[in-house]
């Protein structure tokens, strides 16, 4: 067979899969999430075969051990963030009158030195983006919570998750092999080799930037709570939940959490406290958590990992969310293997029956 049919036939195969995850996006969440926590968890299971404990059984303790974790965490934090969010968007309208008499100095500056007519072009333009942004915001969580979806996929996720990860994870050296028996003989090395780079990539990113988020929630939420800072739990842990988006995740916070320090606190000391913690969890996650957790497996610029996930968010909802990171590590592997075989090719090098002839 041709390489040029062996391409065709991959091809078909990735496009029927797009295909098959675009029209059952709404129900892969579950299966998407599930999947997740078994390759997270997969190198325990590892460990503890070593150990002499059979796979079943490894699969069994760290399912037990894992989801324990996580309904106890979910059972003691859920109450009491749902009653900060609720009183957190009570407090919006307060805040927001803070952050504008904070700024009202060097608004009232910035009208002096513009024209009547420039001030009211500036407050059209601000108000329409104003008004397409919570338009945005609100088709969004419409779009999530619609109807039935989010009921169906809270009790999936609560249902099918633990079972589709407790299968995978006690399968998942039988189904690496036998996918690995499929493979053409011919390029079994060559795929080998790129699987173990995108393996490397993923894992960097979903057990290295999964584990350093963590830590940063913690961190920044037990940081804005000392200070004394309201609603500081809820600030911290959204602010370190969302940081495996490059500078966002602190950002984010650092904008929330000043916002509320100036409605709360009337000494700038406070208010440098709040901006303080944002700024040593910068650091330590630049020159500490990262280099040490993620290192430079992951090898995806922030720009495409921002890209990523605005696309797969834009087409296929939450569930592209989960999937952008490691389709744009697997893209990016690609991209570099067959730049590297470009280079290595003739058409690089100019080789060939018409290489003589020039331009």
């Amino acid at each position: 067979m041709s390489r040029d049919r062996h391409f065709a036939i991959w091809f078909v195969v990735l496009a029927v899969f797009c295909v098959f995850v675009f029209l059952l996006r709404s129900m892969l969440l579950p299966f998407i999430a599930g999947m997740g926590v078994a390759y997270f968890l997969d190198p325990v299971a590892d460990r503890l075969e070593k150990w002499g404990l059979s796979r079943t059984l490894a699969t069994s303790l760290i399912m037990a051990v894992f989801f324990s974790a996580v309904i106890i965490v979910l059972i003691l934090l859920v109450p009491l963030l749902e009653r900060q969010v609720v009183a957190f968007i009570g407090h919006l309208p307060e805040y927001a009158a803070a952050v504008r008499e904070y700024w009202a100095p060097l608004l009232e500056r910035l009208q002096a030195s513009l024209s009547a007519g420039n001030m009211g072009s500036l407050g059209d333009a601000a108000g329409a983006y104003a008004g397409q942004a919570i338009k945005w915001v609100v088709e969004l969580l419409s779009n999530v919570w619609s109807g039935g979806v989010a009921i169906f996929q809270v009790i999936s996720l609560v249902v099918i998750t633990p079972l589709v990860s407790f299968y995978l994870l006690r399968d998942w050296d039988r189904i690496v092999g036998q996918i690995d028996a499929y493979l053409p003989r011919c390029s079994a090395p060559v795929i080998h080799e790129q699987l173990g780079k995108i393996d490397r990539t993923v894992a960097g990113f979903v057990r290295g930037q999964a584990t350093v988020c963590l830590i940063l929630a913690v961190y920044y939420a037990a940081g804005l709570s000392l200070v004394g800072l309201e609603f500081g739990l809820l600030i911290g842990l959204g602010a370190g939940l969302v940081s495996f988006i490059p500078y966002f995740g602190m950002m984010m916070g650092l904008a929330v959490g000043l916002g509320v320090a100036l409605a709360q606190f009337t000494d700038l000391g406070s208010i440098a406290l709040v901006a303080a913690i944002f700024a040593i969890g910068q650091v330590v996650e630049g020159n500490l958590l990262t280099p040490n957790l993620v290192g430079d497996r992951v090898g995806l610029h922030p720009v495409w990992i921002v890209f990523a996930l605005l696309a797969g968010g834009t087409l296929f909802g939450f569930t592209g969310i989960l999937l952008a990171v490691p389709a744009a590590a697997v893209i990016g592997v690609l991209v570099r293997f067959a730049l590297e075989s470009y280079r290595d090719s003739e058409l690089y090098e100019g080789l060939g029956d018409d290489a003589g002839d020039g331009i």
